[in-house]
């Protein structure tokens, strides 16, 4: 295990002169000099008897003990919580996989979807995935329209990957940030590509009067909206589940928005500098609704007076 671990620890980094370890690796001397032609230059693989540095490895090994202890218990406490998720939601299994969704945007600009992923090890990172809202029909601001989109979208590869073979991907749960309508949504989302209630396992999260952490309500196609115990473990994992697609989501509308910023029709038009374009698009929420904006509106805006009203609205209606 040691001589396959520091063959690929210095695959992509540079080996110093002296590596100290706690036991003579396999192969150590093969290693030695296959980390020499990496470096460069001559390459010791040692385990240390005495002084110094037999302390420094006496002291890695300890961290490392510690370590493992803190990773054991962490999967204990991990896997109680989904256990628990898996009664207070009827599955038949402790979920494997469990997808959160959320939408961010600001009155229906720079609309994102996010899209986080949780099992038995915690957060999958590497899972999660953002949903850029290209449905032009959909209406600024329809939460509904955008999370439909979303689901669509999701699933649809979903399935080509489950026809293939790969169902790994496949969520055991789907968590929804939201009341009953969208719940019903995702519900009319998936039907229209195939996908049946019975095929997923769909909870929408409604926050609590006040929004509130703690008095969430939860939905289930067919089943009476329930709570749970203030303060059961298992609503805090569903809280911090909940939160993270929120911070996912609101992070991707920023990266979006910021790119809107920097990347505008508003550019074209003369006599609109950064300032004056960061002020349209701040009153207006986006490109978009500064071109539909009317002369009049327009010239609401600080430091736009008639003459470049007339301009940014002709620019955008000529013709």
């Amino acid at each position: 295990m040691l001589s396959a671990f520091l063959v690929q620890f210095y695959d992509k980094r540079p080996p110093p002169k002296l590596i100290l370890v706690n036991r003579v690796p396999d192969q150590a001397e093969l290693i030695a000099e296959a980390l020499e032609l990496k470096a460069g230059r001559k390459v010791e693989v040692r385990r240390p008897e005495r002084g110094s540095k037999k302390d420094l490895v006496t002291q890695a090994a300890r961290n490392a003990g510690e370590a493992l202890s803190r990773k054991l218990a962490e999967t204990a406490s991990q896997a109680r919580l989904l256990a628990e998720v898996a009664k207070v939601f009827e599955l038949e299994s402790p979920p494997e996989r469990i997808e959160i969704y959320d939408n961010s945007h600001i009155q229906g600009s720079n609309a994102v979807g996010g899209m986080v992923v949780a099992g038995p090890e915690g957060f999958m990172k590497n899972a999660y995935r953002k949903f850029n809202i290209k449905d032009t029909s959909i209406e600024p601001g329809d939460d509904y329209g955008m999370m439909r989109e979303v689901m669509r979208r999701r699933f649809s590869r979903a399935l080509k990957e489950r026809e293939e073979g790969n169902g790994a991907n496949w969520p055991d749960l789907v968590l929804i940030d939201g009341g009953l309508g969208q719940l019903n949504a995702v519900i009319e989302a998936l039907v229209g590509i195939g996908v049946t209630p019975e095929d997923v396992n769909l909870v929408s999260i409604a926050k609590g009067v006040d929004r509130n952490a703690g008095r969430e309500q939860f939905f289930r196609p067919g089943r009476a909206p329930f709570k749970l115990p203030e303060t059961a473990p298992v609503l805090y994992y569903l809280q911090r589940l909940r939160d993270e697609a929120h911070r996912w989501a609101i992070g991707a509308h920023r990266a979006k928005r910021s790119a809107a910023i920097k990347t505008s029709p508003l550019d074209e038009i003369e006599g609109v500098g950064p300032a004056r374009k960061r002020a349209l698009l701040h009153h207006f929420g986006s490109a978009k609704g500064v071109s539909r904006a009317k002369v009049a509106d327009l010239m609401d805006v600080e430091g736009v007076n008639e003459a470049l009203a007339e301009r940014i609205w002709g620019h955008f209606n000529s013709g």
